[in-house]
């Protein structure tokens, strides 16, 4: 059964990383299609004023505290998020339990050719791994016919999807039936991270909680995206 806590209208499961992993292996063997999505703060206060990814948000089936201002926000609840859940560490932890499966995955997203060599260098790190195919993220209107067409195709049990939020909740919320995939995340820029195009922070930012500010520091053109962070601090404290 889902324990849920909500931050500023959000629903969150209140999973460890290990429980979050089980969750995404129970999907794969339930028969039905999941939605994982991997809200930070900022996709939180995206979120107050389009209610069409609030409802996506609260409509799917796993959703984890892709940041450090989420746990810290859930203290405020009556239910307290019990640790921070990245998406990129999740997916990468789903690998190393189906390297040596039949399970299969899609990468769908990120600058042409981002993805495919995310795909090899994921394949290489956790040997045995089935990446059946990928596409970049730059797409027409009327190419969405022939992805999906490729992805159901290729049988991927697992769709990643990196648009960025919210263009990839709302892809995933309205190709899901067509894709033939058992489980969809959402997870924004991790092929580049995969891919060895963008280096994530130092084990010490992490663990402080301040990976944020190493994005900002080495990504300086997310200063706009960042401005949501201290509106997000600030309407935490006036609902609580």
């Amino acid at each position: 059964m889902r324990k849920i806590t909500h931050v500023l209208g959000v629903p969150f499961d209140t999973y460890t990383m290990k429980e979050a992993v089980d969750r995404v292996m129970s999907f794969l063997s339930d028969g039905g299609q999941h939605i994982v999505c991997t809200p930070n703060p900022e996709i939180v206060m995206e979120a107050q004023n389009d209610k069409e990814l609030m409802e996506i948000l609260k409509a799917s089936d796993l959703v984890i505290p892709d940041g450090i201002g989420v746990v810290w926000a859930s203290k405020y609840s009556e239910i307290k998020i019990k640790e921070r859940v990245p998406g990129f560490d999740l997916t990468q932890n789903v690998f190393e339990k189906i390297k040596d499966t039949d399970y299969k995955v899609y990468f769908f997203g990120g600058a042409p050719g981002v993805a495919n060599e995310a795909s090899k260098k994921m394949m290489k790190k956790y040997e045995g791994l089935k990446i059946v195919g990928t596409r970049n993220g730059y797409f027409k209107k009327e190419d969405e016919k022939d992805i999906v067409a490729d992805i159901k195709n290729s049988g991927a049990d697992i769709l990643l999807v990196g648009l960025g939020a919210p263009k990839q909740e709302k892809w995933i919320y309205d190709n899901m039936r067509f894709t033939g995939a058992k489980v969809l995340i959402g997870v924004g820029g991790s092929f580049d991270v995969m891919s060895g195009n963008l280096k994530r922070a130092p084990k010490i930012f992490c663990k402080l909680g301040l990976e944020w500010f190493y994005r900002l520091i080495t990504q300086p053109t997310r200063i706009k995206r960042m401005m949501r962070l201290p509106k997000f601090v600030i309407k935490v404290l006036k609902e609580k």
